[in-house]
Formats: C-alpha cells, sequence, structure tokens
C-alpha cells in the first residue's frame, strides 16, 4: 500500500471542508496538510494547527530554500504547503490531503509523485449559488465575484484525475473514500 498526496479542490461552499474532516475523522492513515501562511492568527487559531503562522521573511526565505510543494498570494499574504510536513506525515505511513485551490493542487500535481487529484463540484452552478445566498454572508457584488470564481473553477475541473459531485454528502464522503482506497492499493 503507498501514501499518496490527495488534492481536493472546487469551489467555495461545495463542502470540501465538511467532506475532508469526516474522511480523517474515520480513518487514522490520513493526515489534513497544514498549510504556513504570513497572516495574522484568527481568534482561537493556534500554530501548527490550522495553520503554521510566519512571517513574510521566513516565508521567502522557505521559498528561496524550496521549502513548499507548492505556495501562492491571496490578498496580500502568502501561503504554501510545507514540505518537510508532507514528508514527515508520509514517513509515518499516513496519506497526506491537500484542501487546496485549482492552480495549487495542479502545482503539486506536476511536481510531486503519488499526487490524486479529486475535484469536488456542486450539482450545477447555480445550486451552488443558491447554498451561497442562503447563507447570507455575501452581498451580491460578493456573488457576482463568487460566480465568476465558480465558473472558472468548473472549467479546470477535467484536468482532474476524479470528479465527485456533491449533491449527497454521504455519498459524496463514500466516493472520495473509495478513490482513496483505490489509489493507495495501486503498485
Amino acid at each position: 500500500m503507498r501514501e499518496i498526496v490527495l488534492c481536493i479542490s472546487g469551489p467555495s461552499g461545495v463542502g470540501k471542508g465538511t467532506i475532508v474532516k469526516e474522511l480523517v475523522r474515520r480513518d487514522p492513515s490520513l493526515a489534513l496538510s497544514v498549510s504556513c501562511t504570513t497572516r495574522s492568527p484568527r481568534a482561537g487559531e493556534k500554530n501548527g494547527e490550522e495553520y503554521f503562522f510566519v512571517t513574510r521573511e521566513q516565508f521567502e526565505e522557505g521559498i528561496a530554500r524550496g521549502a513548499f510543494i507548492e505556495y501562492d498570494e491571496h490578498f496580500g499574504n502568502l501561503y504554501g504547503t510545507p514540505r518537510e510536513y508532507v514528508r514527515r506525515q508520509q514517513s509515518a505511513h499516513r496519506s497526506v490531503i491537500l484542501e487546496i485551490d485549482v492552480e495549487g493542487a495542479l502545482r503539486v500535481k506536476r511536481g510531486e509523485e503519488n499526487v490524486v487529484t479529486v475535484f469536488l463540484a456542486p450539482p450545477s452552478a447555480e445550486a451552488l449559488m443558491q447554498r451561497l445566498r442562503g447563507r447570507g454572508a455575501d452581498t451580491e457584488e460578493q456573488l457576482k465575484l463568487r460566480r465568476a470564481r465558480v465558473e472558472y473553477e468548473l472549467s479546470r475541473a477535467a484536468e482532474y484525475d476524479h470528479i465527485v459531485v456533491n449533491d449527497d454528502l454521504d455519498v459524496a464522503i463514500g466516493e472520495v473514500a473509495a478513490i482513496i482506497e483505490h489509489e493507495k492499493n495501486k503498485e
């Protein structure tokens, strides 16, 4: 049985976090990757749990020495997947899940071995937009921006190894778990 790096991507609100948490809860051979970031911790966040919080200088030094398997900048903050953390989990015979954006997942797929990519899709873009509207957390302008992002992300889904539609949460969790099991058992 091999250890894999599983990259899960999909639009905001599609259920990535819920599915990932359940997969890790059910299977002790899975570890959720903890990313590094230059943003400040939010209330209740602990270093090494939600993120590894570092300064921009520390992050840039990490980039220079190849410490990240992927990294990107969002809203003025750097985010990256630390190579050492992933390797440490694999050395402990654990497969690592990266809940990551489309660009990051495809960079990891190009640069690492034993990478499996899963795109988590909504039943339809409209269903997802209704779900996001129902949250009541976004203005109409923010929803327009999210809609454009959803359309972009859906246009990249065909570049993934697997596409799972999250129409029913339990079914989607089962499908991703089956993909993991299948991929870990490949020679």
